[in-house]
């Protein structure tokens, strides 16, 4: 299901933008940072939603929305979610 991104509320930390939502994680250092991208991989492969993220150092950016639907579905703010549960609130 899209959704109009002027609609969604965006998940704690999280903001709309050019139409995806988007946050940037910062941990402690680079193993923590990746550690965290390990444990989203895991639960994003097994969801089939990938999110599109970089990581530097300490901090992993991320932008969420469905392609096929030409927007940001529940799907996207679910993972959002899990994503804020994996790092710590």
């Amino acid at each position: 299901m899209s959704t109009d991104a002027n609609a969604v509320e965006p998940p704690a930390g999280w903001e709309i933008v050019d139409g995806k939502l988007h946050r940037e994680f910062r941990f402690g250092d680079f193993v923590e940072a990746f550690g965290f991208m390990s444990r989203v991989a895991l639960v994003a492969e097994k969801s089939d939603h990938h999110p599109e993220w970089s990581n530097v150092w300490n901090r992993v950016t991320v932008d969420l929305v469905t392609h096929d639907a030409g927007g940001i579905t529940d799907r996207d703010v679910a993972l959002a979610n899990t994503m804020n549960e994996l790092a710590g609130g």
